[in-house]
């Protein structure tokens, strides 16, 4: 059973705010903060969505608390697969409900992930070498095993819980002109774009993803959803493909994003030591993706106040400290050539 299956139309303003009200108590109002390193740069405030300080680190908590709050009370268990943050929302919000969570993932998903997981009470399954391969065995443990699938971002329910991050940055900053959203399987920028648009519909949303297997940019190119090979990268929250029979995420996105723009891997490198060496915080690196593309020039931004969200801070620690310290990182084979920070 597909968590999302009995919702086909797409999801409005009223139902964000009705997942707001679901979630409340599982799920936290995340602050929102001034960047001064980064208002400089742009010449305009420039402000921090800090979905790092979630009880589980990320942002996905809330999609998968609004999707598994809603259950009835004889639900088995549910499953899912991931990357690393929407294993640990279903697993955290599952555990709220005292509800088994088996999470599926891919042999390029970190140990530290993985262990972040199984520590929350989830039963962790490897599968594969990407995210389509651990989503074949979830969809399995759903037809035979009884278990309610919650998809990591094509959901009408877990799309509309991480829509409430939208309502939170413009009751905070009404005057908010343009936010810089990561984008992967297109949940939170999907959801984002929804919310945002809806309430001030000339705010300019640009999706980022990172530029080796970006399946919702491909997708958009080609006008359809497409299959992309899945590789390592500091922004591997942002990996995996979108489904060939995407019914939501695609067409809100196609519809509603602006721009989606592309940053590498040298570029992410450098946004993660920025954010730390600047601001303090330690986030991965697809919560840092927002940063990447004004640092280097990828987005023209409007006049105005912008925002972006930081996603999570769920990062391999080892390979956070090779990255600030200025060393080289090697993913999957391929070497990130290290800079020691200098602003």
């Amino acid at each position: 059973m597909r968590g999302g299956a009995a919702a086909i139309g797409r999801p409005g303003l009223a139902d964000v705010y009705e997942a707001r009200r679901r979630i409340a108590g599982t799920a936290v109002r995340t602050p929102m903060v001034p960047s001064p390193f980064m208002t400089r740069r742009t010449g305009h405030d420039f402000l921090l969505k800090l979905e790092t300080t979630q009880p589980i680190g990320a942002f996905k908590l809330r999609g998968a608390a609004n999707a598994i709050l809603r259950l009835p009370p004889d639900t088995r268990g549910v499953v899912c697969c991931s990357t690393g943050n929407h294993g640990r929302g279903v697993a955290y919000a599952a555990a709220a409900r005292g509800l088994r969570a088996v999470v599926c993932m891919s042999a390029l998903v970190s140990k530290a992930k993985v262990e972040g997981i199984k520590a929350l009470g989830a039963e962790v399954q490897i599968v594969g070498r990407s995210q389509d391969d651990a989503q074949v065995e979830s969809s399995r443990l759903c037809r035979d095993e009884g278990l309610v699938e919650i998809p990591p971002f094509d959901d009408f329910h877990v799309i509309v819980g991480q829509a409430t991050i939208a309502l939170e940055m413009l009751e905070d900053r009404p005057d908010l002109t343009c936010l810089l959203v990561p984008l992967s399987g297109g949940g939170l920028a999907a959801g984002i774009a929804l919310a945002a648009k809806a309430i001030k519909p000339d705010i300019r949303l640009i999706g980022i993803s990172m530029d080796r297997g970006a399946a919702m940019d491909a997708s958009i190119r080609a006008g359809r959803p497409v299959e992309v090979e899945e590789v390592a990268s500091l922004a591997d929250s942002l990996g995996g493909g979108i489904g060939l029979e995407n019914r939501l995420s695609f067409a809100l996105c196609r519809d509603l994003l602006d721009e989606v723009v592309l940053v590498t891997e040298n570029e992410i490198y450098r946004a993660m030591q920025v954010l730390y060496f600047e601001d303090r915080m330690v986030a991965e690196g697809a919560g840092v993706v927002g940063l990447a593309a004004v640092l280097f020039g990828k987005v023209t931004l409007p006049s105005g106040p912008v925002g972006t969200v930081i996603t999570g801070r769920n990062t391999d620690m080892a390979q956070f400290t090779n990255v600030i310290s200025g060393r080289d990182v090697t993913l999957d084979g391929v070497t990130v050539k290290g800079v020691p920070y200098a602003a």
